[in-house]
């Protein structure tokens, strides 16, 4: 009894921080015609709906959270558009508190360690990622390559000693509520280091891989508000940037915002974040980047540029093959199925994105991948699911590795 009523009062705080969202629905609309679609952007773009997917291909529905005080103006529109609905969930809040139960329930681990039967908080991936630079010192280099919005040290895990190596780079969680970003970059950084069958990975090939690369935001998801997607920054009127937004390639393009409330507000300028802008100035300090893999969810995609207009890269049949191989991969493994093809094409035009600075900048192979969602509406991704998540994705990057890594 006095665990339950320390588990009582401990929930209790909690949610006392925890942004509310009692009576928020999920609606799932399906455009059937262009002039539908429209609409469904122009919803997107005035920052009042959280769209949960984007209005991509016509006949393809689209998640939307509704707050209580415009949904009935919502379904009325929609009736008067002739547009077809169906509400996904009826109370977002009592999702959310679920998932805060069971994050409480599971166990913890002990200082310097991770698991992969819950979601770990900013504090224990820092501390992890030092751990391993204490235990493997000849292969392994953690530091620090800037400081986010609110003064969060940003770390990075370089894995492989050689110089002259080529490098792999990734990054994960620079859009806040897709948690299981980072913990699949965690499984990575694991296997790489941890797991002496995989010693060969950093042989003749570097890794440099942030876990998140939006740290501010990530907190703010586990203590404020649970579907955060931006930075922290202070703007005018409303918080934070859409990071993946935010890069110096075709800055302002489509697929953005000007809207300070919207979530993807770009910025008032490229690299304006300071996450953005550290992270590349650190990739510039490479050399030799062969391959670029961001990742984020959900969705089960594999996109690759130019992601900033209707436009194919000179490179795209290898791109296409390249991102069948990962597809592949993570199929073999139980059977999920990864669409693969052109970003902009695939789902919708969104410049100023990390995989396309990358291609444009340094690395000629650039993915995002879209990790599957999960639980009642995507993000939320059940904690007891995190491990078949990760450990297929990883047999998707040893795909794209074995490409590299015979081809570079």
């Amino acid at each position: 009894m006095k665990v339950l009523a320390l588990l009582a009062v401990v929930l209790t705080a909690v949610l006392a921080e925890q942004v509310n969202y009692d009576g928020y629905k999920v609606y799932k609309v399906t455009p059937r015609s262009q002039d539908q679609a429209d609409f469904l952007k122009s919803l997107e773009d005035s920052g009042e709906f959280d769209f949960w997917d984007h209005t991509r291909l016509l006949e393809y529905p689209v998640s939307i959270m509704v707050k209580p005080a415009l949904q009935a103006s919502f379904e009325n529109v929609l009736n008067l558009k002739y547009m077809h609905y169906s509400i996904l969930i009826d109370d977002v809040e009592r999702v959310f508190k679920f998932e805060r139960e069971a994050q409480l329930r599971a166990p913890k681990v002990e200082k310097g360690r991770i698991s992969f039967t819950e979601y770990h908080r900013y504090d224990v991936i820092q501390a992890y990622l030092e751990n391993l630079a204490e235990q493997y010192p000849d292969n392994v280099e953690v530091g620090t390559f800037g400081t986010s919005s609110e003064g969060r040290s940003m770390s990075y895990i370089k894995i492989g000693n050689n110089p002259g190596n080529p490098t792999i780079v990734m990054d994960a969680g620079i859009h806040a509520r897709e948690w299981i970003s980072p913990a699949t970059a965690l499984y990575i950084i694991e296997q790489l280091v941890e797991n002496q069958d995989y010693a060969y990975l950093s042989e003749n090939i570097n890794w440099l891989i942030v876990p998140v690369l939006n740290p501010d935001g990530y907190e703010y998801t586990h203590t404020n508000d649970r579907m955060w997607r931006k930075t922290r920054s202070r703007g005018s009127t409303c918080y934070g940037v859409d990071g993946n937004r935010n890069f110096g390639f075709q800055f302002g393009g489509l697929g953005t915002s000007s809207n300070e409330c919207s979530e993807t507000y770009r910025g008032k300028n490229a690299f304006s974040e300071p996450e953005t802008a550290a992270y590349s100035e650190l990739v510039k300090t490479l050399n030799d980047v062969p391959l670029y893999i961001a990742l984020h969810s959900y969705g089960s995609w594999v996109l690759f540029p130019w992601g900033y207009d209707y436009v194919y890269a000179d490179d795209n049949d290898e791109l296409q093959a390249v991102g069948d191989r990962i597809a592949n991969a993570i199929y073999n493994v139980g059977g999920t199925r990864y669409t693969v093809g052109n970003a902009a094409y695939l789902l919708y035009p969104a410049a100023g994105a990390s995989d396309d600075w990358m291609k444009s900048t340094i690395a000629p192979l650039s993915f995002t991948l879209e990790l599957p969602g999960g639980g009642s509406q995507g993000f939320d991704l059940p904690a007891s699911q995190i491990s078949s998540v990760v450990k297929e994705t990883w047999q998707g990057i040893l795909a794209a590795y074995s490409y590299v890594s015979k081809k570079y």
